[in-house]
C-alpha cells in the first residue's frame, strides 16, 4: 500500500478509474489519499460515462444531482435487487432506441411512459401469478411500455402508427406493434389467454401488439423468457411461433450468474440494431410515417436498374397470416426513374409508365407461381425524373419457410396515353423469403 502512497494524483486517478465503481469506493476506505482520489467528482463522471452513458449528473428519474458521485449511487441503489450488469445492459438498450426515435421518429419517442416501480411490477405478478424474467423486469422499470392520445389518431384512419416496433402493410392488412404499458399486459392477459389453448403450466403474457385494426399479439412466457407471436391459428389452437433462437436464452430468474438474458431484451437489442444500421427505416405515409419492417440492406433487399428505372424489392415473414404449413409473406416493391430519365437505345425520355408484370415464385427452388397481369395492385405508376419512390406492397403464401421472388415489369416510354416507343422490360432482382431468427 505504501507503494500506491507514493503514486502521483494523476497516475492514482487512472488506476482507480480502470477499477469498477464499487472497486473504487473501497479503496477509499484504505488511505485518506485514496479517500481523496476516489471521491474526486471527475473519476465519478468517469463512472457515469462508462457505465451509464450519461453526460451529466442524473438519476434514474431524469434529475439533476449535486454531484456525478451522487448520482451514480442512487442509479445503484434505485436497480440493488438486479444484477448491475444487466442493469447497465437494459440501459443501452434502451438508450440506443430513445437516440434513434428522438432524432428520426420523435412523434414515437413521445409515447414512451416513465419507468414503472417495483410496486407496479409486484402488483402485475400477483394479479397474474407469474414471475417476469428479469430482463423484462429490468425493461419495464425504464419504460412502462407505451400510451397514445386521441391526437396519435388524428392521421390514421385505421389505428395509430407510433409504435415503436412497426410493422408492414399490404391490401386492407396494415400492422404497427406497439409495447404494451403494464396496465395493458393485465387486461390484454386476462381478456385473451382464457381463450388460447396454451400448453399447461405455461405462464404466458401479451406483451407487445398491432395498434393499428389488424391485429397482432406477442406473448412473453414468463417461465422460460422466450417470446412468441401468434399465428393464424392462434385462437383456434394456440399456435405461436418463436420470436428469438431459443438457444441465446439463459438464466431468465437467476441473480447469480453473469449473463441473464430472456427473449425481451434480445430481442429489443436486436429491433435498435436494425434502426441503428439502417437495415429498417421510416415509411412516409401520405399524412402519417411509421417503421416499416421491410428490410432496406442490400442482403434482404435487391436493387436492378434497367434503362433509368431502378427498382428495390424486399420481403418480411407474416407471422400472424401463417400457420405450420403455410407461410405468409409480404413484399414491398420500390420504383423510381433516374435523374437522367428513362434511356432506350440512346434515346432519353422523360417519363415511363408502367403496363404489365411477370413474377416468378419459388418455394425452396421449386417454381410454384409463374404469374403475369395488367399492373400493378390495379395502378399504372407513371414515372418521371425526381419524382419519389412509387411504393406498393402484396403478398404471397409458401408451403416452405424459404423461397425467392424474381420478375420484371414491362414500361412504356412515355405514357399508356401518348407512348413514345415500344415496350421495354425492367428487371426485379431476386429477393429472398426467408423466416427469420428474430419475427417482428
Amino acid at each position: 500500500m505504501m507503494g500506491l502512497e507514493a503514486v502521483g494524483d494523476l497516475a492514482l486517478h487512472t488506476i482507480l478509474s480502470k477499477l469498477e465503481a464499487e472497486d473504487s469506493a473501497r479503496a477509499a476506505c484504505v488511505s485518506k489519499k485514496l479517500r481523496a482520489s476516489a471521491s474526486e467528482d471527475s473519476l465519478w463522471s468517469h463512472f457515469c460515462a462508462r457505465d451509464l452513458d450519461l453526460s451529466q449528473p442524473l438519476d434514474p428519474h431524469g434529475n439533476l444531482t449535486p454531484s456525478f458521485k451522487e448520482g451514480y449511487q442512487l442509479w445503484r441503489e434505485a436497480f440493488n435487487m438486479y444484477p448491475w450488469s444487466l442493469v447497465k445492459r437494459v440501459k443501452k438498450c434502451w438508450d440506443k432506441l430513445r437516440n434513434w426515435l428522438t432524432i428520426n421518429f420523435p412523434e414515437a419517442e413521445s409515447t414512451l411512459n416513465k419507468g414503472a416501480s417495483e410496486d407496479d411490477i409486484q402488483e402485475l405478478e400477483k394479479i397474474l401469478k407469474v414471475k417476469l424474467p428479469l430482463p423484462t423486469r429490468i425493461l419495464y422499470r425504464f419504460h412502462d411500455g407505451q400510451d397514445f392520445e386521441d391526437k396519435h389518431f388524428q392521421n390514421s384512419l385505421v389505428g395509430c402508427p407510433l409504435g415503436i416496433i412497426g410493422g408492414y402493410s399490404f391490401y386492407n392488412h396494415l400492422v404497427t406493434v406497439y409495447l404494451l404499458p403494464l396496465r395493458q399486459v393485465i387486461s390484454e392477459t386476462m381478456e385473451i389467454t382464457p381463450k388460447l389453448d396454451f400448453p399447461g403450466g405455461s405462464k404466458c403474457v401479451v406483451v407487445a401488439a398491432s395498434c393499428t385494426y389488424s391485429e397482432k399479439l406477442f406473448f412473453l412466457n414468463c417461465t422460460s423468457g422466450q417470446l412468441y407471436v401468434g399465428t393464424r391459428n392462434l385462437l383456434d389452437d394456440g399456435e405461436m411461433l418463436p420470436c428469438v433462437p431459443n438457444a441465446l436464452i439463459s438464466s431468465v430468474h437467476d441473480c447469480s450468474v453473469d449473463q441473464q438474458q430472456d427473449a425481451m431484451l434480445l430481442w429489443l437489442e436486436e429491433h435498435g440494431r436494425r434502426l441503428e444500421n439502417g437495415i429498417i427505416k421510416l415509411r412516409q405515409e401520405e399524412n402519417f410515417r411509421s417503421i416499416s419492417q421491410f428490410p432496406e440492406e442490400s442482403l434482404l433487399c435487391s436493387t436492378a436498374i434497367t434503362n433509368g428505372v431502378k427498382v428495390r424489392a424486399s420481403a418480411v415473414f407474416v407471422p400472424e397470416q401463417a400457420t405450420s404449413q403455410n407461410y405468409s409473406f409480404a413484399y414491398s416493391i420500390r420504383m423510381s426513374l433516374l435523374p437522367e430519365g428513362c434511356i432506350i437505345n440512346g434515346m432519353t425520355f422523360s417519363s415511363c409508365q408502367l403496363h404489365w408484370r411477370h413474377w416468378i415464385i419459388r418455394a425452396k427452388d421449386v417454381v410454384i407461381a409463374d404469374v403475369n397481369g395488367e399492373a400493378v395492385v390495379g395502378q399504372y405508376p407513371l414515372l418521371h425524373p425526381g419524382d419519389s419512390e412509387f411504393v406498393y406492397e402484396s403478398c404471397t403464401l409458401l408451403p416452405f419457410s424459404s423461397g425467392s421472388i424474381e420478375g420484371s415489369f414491362a414500361f412504356i416510354p412515355g405514357s399508356l396515353r401518348e407512348p413514345k416507343g415500344g415496350p421495354f422490360d425492367v428487371a426485379v432482382a431476386q429477393f429472398p423469403l426467408q423466416v427469420p431468427d428474430y419475427i417482428f
